[in-house]
């Protein structure tokens, strides 16, 4: 049979039309045609049927149409009534017929240009039971060709042509007319598409009334639409009410979430649907990042489905797994962290640009202000010397003429013969006006007036121009120009004084001088402010620089054993680990395996599977490759023999650790409590109170949070202590315990005031009864900790003074209420408190003293060797802030390594003049110490005297608390001031200043102590580029490296030699070092220079010392 299909006319006016329209026919109606040639099922089953219309005219086509739905009360859904094909095509014909009737038919004339069309249609068969037409035209030669019949040719499976008498050329006559042509074509497409639609909606409601009544008769009582869910669809979930606990409720809704309810969350409320029995439905978008959607029913209240507790979930095909939806999410707090960032940054901007603004308009009234009350100072004087203002005074001056006013050029005529300058060969006038206010502003010669009316002296004159807005000149007579003039007439110290007859308005006058005063004001504030805020950022700049060198150097420092590349670990990225097991424990073994983990073995992830290292090539190292998550902040890591068991490289219990940068995650911050007796500035004796402030501070920078425990000593210079208040009291033994809260360069110290007096003595030692006042303290301060709430990661106690908390917090406060902290005790000095120290390295989780090289050398004492396992060395620092070459108020100049030549130039200078030395250029030798036998004062003597011999200069400041070593040293003093009075000087008493003007005078400074823990002395010497001469010992072993000896070691250290150093105790070593200092000093000055320069580069603050107590505060919680 043959099934007619309506061919579309083109459209007029030049409309181009290329419009694919999709007819979907039913299976059904294709198996119920009795097709009479399986030629035609053939043509059709390959879903292409091709139109081409040729000689039509527009005006003769019919808009196009599409299979049109089944009307009412036609056959039943799948069926099409049989109609035979004669039938069909008369229809079509009549169609055409009843459309011309009412038409209008326009000529071809009023074409533009021709419009060829080609009608393209397609048969899709689809699975889902439907068949899809797909139509095209394309254009045809002319419109003025009459368009042919078309019809089906069941034999040829194609579509005739139309016969030429089936349409006639037309135009059509108005423009509405081809408007009219347009909208038909538009509704033509509608009607496709509503019936696309309303097949597809026929379509799915079947499949929908059988996947419910399939469900139903299975007990199932949920399903969704589409069975495979995919990354963004759109999923109808179905629910049968009457199967779930919501059976009796009017309300029914879905709460849920993607990805195990990490993403996402929705709530949506389900409606009845058409289907058979109670199904309830509702939409829901499946995001794209999603592997699984989790959820459950409820009434919108308390009532829930929720599958028995193990919710509902529905598996989402080919989406994301679960590793990259954790990726995801980090990369999505990643962004969200930036965009925090940036706000809290903008806010920031704001605010302080509110601040500037804010203190502009302070400053602005200050300056105002200070403005208005300088004017009126000013005018009050002026008052005073307009009274003494004359407009002439006989003999002695004229003006001529006598009425002038500012800008006037005048001539001002001086009579020689009337003061001190009768005999002058050469007369001048030096002036100014209004009390000389701008200064000098007049200077003329005068010459003879020989053609004077007067003849009643001897009159010179000179021409002055008057300033502008001048109420008054001021001058006197000089025998020469400024700088060159011997003898004056100052009119007897009164300098002479003229009134400008018509002179500017005084009051106009005395406002604008005010507003000149205020500009000034404002001018000279700016500079000072740009000036404080050009040296704020370029000593900001210079702490981040110093600060990042050390932190790379504190990661290459540990490169003989283990290092990355990159070196600089960013989260997200791949890395290589590098091990080097000959300097290891794990040296000749045949296998090497990795073990890493993340944020101090804390990460999700957990630890990674041990991973085999692989050689390098001819190096002897092995490596490893490595994933960092997104959100690690810190790469863990050990190394082992074999995969499950063996020996273990884990870097004497320390483990390995490189930071990681750019993560998401931040570490927690630890914290630390510092119970200590002394804390610089506000009571110190020796080095344990720099440490504690300074330690704290550093580790305060990194993010941490630090708390310092107290005595309140009725002795505390509390001027250093800002917001200190009363905060509260408790009790401990009977005792009532005040607690005073205080800022100690930014560290937040709580002060302890016990009311028995033990602290009200004056003195922080020297008691009879130091010990039982500081076990008092000790407990207290625990108490303290205990009853505030406090739960601190770490207690560290210093030296034994606070020994004792070591051993009360593990038997009295560990299980009640703080245990979660551990207890780390730091050696200072060994001389006191033996049996407090030798308890309190029992009781200690970690023990450190101030040198690596002194732990070293006290591991063989008795109190130490038993635990020898958890004692560490570590070096201390000095405070950046206080010892600053470039911000030191006590210096002539600030200076960095840049210009430290002409610094320590001035320095120098200033130092030489200010103790009375000679003002030359020669080798200085500082001494800056305190005068006992550990600080070696015999080794002191003798390098005095070989200074002097080698033609330096050398500056002692120090003094001695044993009272006859200070009368050995005055002696001393008086001997070498009367003989070498122009090199030498000591200082027999503590000056902060002059200290500070010594480290940077100073070309060298002296250490050489006999034993040294750690010293401080080279360190500071080096931040002011002096150069260190050292006995090799403790501290001072660790921080100076001998420049001829100790470049390997130097390097071992990312170092580079930096001082002069002696072995023995002697003078012979005293000389052997100190000779070759003074020889470089005069053989080398440029290769001497770039030393200096050298040493102030280094590092020896806080920075890396803080580092190194973060890793033994982790060790000891691990």
């Amino acid at each position: 049979m043959e099934v007619p299909f309506q061919a579309q006319k083109p459209l007029c006016c030049r409309t181009i039309f290329t419009h694919r329209s999709h007819f979907n026919v039913n299976k059904h109606f294709l198996r119920n045609q009795s097709f009479q040639s399986a030629a035609w099922q053939k043509d059709f089953s390959s879903r292409r049927i091709t139109l081409k219309a040729e000689n039509a005219d527009s005006s003769r086509r019919r808009p196009r149409k599409s299979v049109t739905p089944r009307p009412k009360g036609s056959s039943s859904r799948g069926s099409m009534p049989k109609t035979e094909v004669g039938t069909s095509i008369q229809k079509w014909d009549q169609t055409n017929s009843e459309e011309k009737e009412g038409e209008i038919t326009p000529t071809s004339s009023e074409y533009a240009e021709p419009i060829n069309r080609t009608v393209d249609m397609k048969v899709e068969v689809e699975e889902d039971g439907e068949a899809e037409f797909d139509g095209k035209l394309e254009k045809v030669s002319s419109i003025e060709k009459p368009m042919a019949a078309a019809k089906l040719h069941p034999e040829k499976g194609r579509i005739g042509a139309l016969s030429d008498d089936t349409t006639k050329s037309t135009k059509p006559k108005s423009m509405k007319e081809v408007n009219t042509l347009v909208s038909k074509e538009k509704k033509n497409e509608d009607s496709s598409l509503d019936l696309k639609l309303e097949m597809e909606a026929n379509m799915r409601k079947q499949e929908l009334e059988r996947l419910a009544e399939e469900n139903f008769l299975k007990g199932i009582k949920i399903f969704h639409y589409p069975k495979v869910v995919k990354p963004g669809q759109d999923l109808e979930v179905f629910l049968d009410r009457s199967r779930s606990t919501l059976c009796n409720e009017h309300d029914v809704m879905i709460m849920g979430a993607f990805n195990d309810w990490r993403w996402k969350s929705f709530t949506v409320k389900l409606n009845l649907t058409h289907l058979k029995g109670d199904w309830w439905s509702c939409q829901v978008h499946v995001p794209k990042e999603v592997y699984k959607m989790h959820f459950v029913f409820f009434n919108g209240k308390d009532v829930y489905d929720n599958n028995d507790n193990k919710d509902f979930s529905i598996t989402v095909e080919d989406g994301i797994s679960v590793f990259e939806f954790e990726d995801f999410l980090l990369e999505e707090k990643r962004k969200e962290l930036e965009k925090l960032a940036k706000e809290q940054a903008e806010r920031e901007r704001q605010a302080e640009e509110q601040r500037k603004i804010e203190a502009e308009k302070a400053a602005s009234e200050a300056d105002r202000a200070q403005a208005r009350g300088e004017a009126q100072r000013k005018r009050e004087i002026f008052q005073e010397l307009m009274k003494k203002a004359e407009r002439f005074v006989d003999n002695v001056w004229y003006i001529d003429p006598s009425e002038f006013k500012d800008g006037d050029i005048v001539r001002l005529y001086y009579n020689r013969s009337s003061g001190p300058l009768a005999h002058a060969k050469d007369l001048w006038i030096h002036g100014g006006q209004n009390n000389w206010d701008n200064g000098l502003s007049i200077v003329a010669r005068l010459v003879n007036s020989e053609s004077s009316d007067r003849e009643d002296g001897d009159w010179w004159y000179a021409n002055v121009d008057v300033p502008d807005r001048a109420l008054v000149l001021d001058w006197v007579f000089a025998d020469g120009p400024p700088q060159h003039a011997k003898v004056y007439d100052n009119n007897h110290r009164q300098d002479f004084h003229a009134i400008v007859p018509n002179c500017f308005p005084e009051e106009l006058y005395w406002v604008e001088e005010e507003h000149q005063i205020y500009r000034k004001l404002q001018e000279v504030r700016r500079l000072r402010e740009e000036a404080i805020r050009a040296k704020v950022e370029k000593t900001a700049l210079l702490k981040a620089e110093m600060k990042e060198r050390t932190r790379k150097m504190f990661l290459l420092s540990q490169k003989h054993v283990v290092y990355t590349e990159p070196l600089d670990v960013q989260a997200g990225s791949t890395v290589t680990v590098f091990y080097n097991a000959a300097n290891t424990v794990l040296n000749g073994k045949s296998e090497i395996w990795f073990r890493c983990s993340f944020n101090r073995w804390t990460h999700r992830m957990g630890p990674l599977p041990p991973q085999k290292m692989l050689p390098t090539g001819n190096s002897s190292r092995v490596q490893a490759i490595v994933k960092v998550p997104l959100d690690a902040f810190m790469m863990d890591f050990v190394f082992s023999e074999r995969e499950n068991n063996g020996i273990f490289d884990n870097k004497n219990g320390m483990d390995y650790h490189i930071p990681v940068s750019g993560g998401i995650a931040k570490e927690p911050p630890m914290h630390i409590v510092h119970i200590a007796a002394e804390m610089a500035p506000i009571a110190k004796v020796g080095g344990l109170g720099d440490v504690v402030t300074s330690l704290s501070r550093a580790v305060q920078d990194l993010n941490h949070n630090v708390d310092i425990i107290f005595p309140k000593y009725n002795s505390l210079n509390l001027s250093n202590v800002r917001d200190f208040h009363y905060q509260r009291s408790y009790s401990w033994g009977g005792i009532e315990i005040k607690v005073w809260f205080g800022k100690v360069e930014g560290l937040s110290v709580y002060f302890l005031d016990p009311q028995n007096g033990l602290f009200w003595t004056g003195c922080i030692y020297g008691g009879r009864n130091d010990a039982e006042r500081f076990d008092f303290f000790c407990h207290s301060a625990l108490e303290f900790l205990l009853q505030s709430g406090f739960h601190p990661d770490i207690i560290q106690c210093h030296d034994w003074t606070s020994a004792p908390v070591a051993w009360l917090f593990k038997d009295h406060y560990k299980h009640y209420g703080l245990s979660k902290a551990r207890v780390i005790f730091t050696i200072h000095n060994l001389e006191f408190g033996a049996d407090f120290i030798r308890k309190a390295m029992t009781y200690a989780d970690k023990a450190t003293t101030v040198s690596h090289t002194y732990s070293k050398e006290v591991s063989g004492n008795p109190v130490i060797a038993p635990h020898l396992y958890k004692f560490h060395g570590i070096l201390n620092g000095i405070d950046p802030d206080i010892w600053d070459p470039y911000n030191d108020n006590f210096i002539p100049i600030p200076y960095t390594k840049d210009n430290v030549v002409e610094g320590k130039r001035a320095a120098k200078q200033t130092l030489q003049q200010r103790l009375g030395l000679k003002t030359a250029d020669l080798p200085l030798v500082g001494i800056i110490t305190r005068l006992t036998h550990q600080k070696g004062i015999q080794l002191i003597k003798h390098a005095i005297r070989r200074t002097l011999d080698r033609n330096g200069q050398v500056v002692l400041l120090g003094s001695a608390p044993d009272p006859r070593i200070q009368n050995d040293f005055v002696n001393l003093a008086n001997q070498l001031h009367s003989t070498h009075g122009d090199r030498a000087r000591l200082c027999l008493t503590y000056d902060e200043p002059l200290s500070h003007l010594i480290y940077a005078g100073a070309d060298f400074i002296l250490v050489p102590s006999i034993f040294e823990p750690c010293g401080l002395t080279q360190l500071i010497a080096m931040r002011y580029g002096s150069i260190p001469v050292v006995r090799k010992t403790g501290g001072l072993y660790d921080t100076v490296f001998d420049v001829d000896h100790d470049k390997e070691r130097a390097e071992a250290q990312g170092l580079e030699p930096n001082g002069f150093s002696f072995d023995g105790a002697d003078a012979a070593g005293v000389d052997y070092a100190l000779n070759r200092a003074i020889s470089a000093w005069y053989n080398g000055r440029d290769w001497f220079n770039s030393l200096c320069k050298r040493v102030m580069d280094q590092d020896w603050s806080w920075n890396r010392p803080a580092l190194d107590y973060m890793e033994l505060y982790h060790a000891a919680r691990k």
